[in-house]
């Protein structure tokens, strides 16, 4: 089940924290790079982001997997964070909250993602649900972030 999370909900930041640390630590270790930002999150900048979140709760009510989103700029939409609890890769639970997303956003023309070039799963997941890549750049010595850009008239 997809929903959208609240960062009033004290316990919903916490597992929101506690999944993203998770998570963006094993793509820093594909990356080595460990200055994620999510990684640096506190439960008080995490409440205080301005991202909207969406998740995927188990029956329990634990979070599986999450996705933020923010407009950065007019007329698009970045998807700012897509984290999975490794327990759950490859049950197709970043490709249902990308869905959602694009759903629950139909007039959004542009949509904006970036991960680690390195990292070869989000790569792959990225361009499956129909973005290409628009730039690469370093972020730091021997980090490279690529964005990719999705517009909205094209399905998939």
């Amino acid at each position: 089940m997809i929903t959208k999370l609240s960062l009033q909900d004290g316990d919903m930041v916490d597992q929101i924290w506690r999944l993203q640390h998770i998570a963006y630590r094993l793509e820093a270790e594909k990356l080595g790079f460990y200055d994620i930002p999510p990684l640096l999150d506190t439960h008080e900048t995490l409440r205080n982001c301005g991202e909207t979140f969406y998740g995927c709760l188990d029956e329990e009510g634990e979070l599986l997997g999450a996705v933020a989103t923010k407009q950065e700029t007019p007329g698009s939409l970045t998807l700012m964070r897509m984290m999975v609890h490794p327990g759950h890769f490859r049950k197709g639970i970043a490709g249902s909250l990308i869905r959602h997303v694009f759903e629950s956003h139909p007039n959004v023309p542009l949509f904006i993602v970036s991960t680690g070039a390195k990292n070869e799963p989000a790569v792959a997941l990225y361009l499956k649900y129909g973005f290409v890549p628009y730039e690469t750049f370093e972020v730091a010595p021997g980090v490279e972030l690529t964005t990719f850009h999705k517009r909205a008239d094209i399905t998939v």
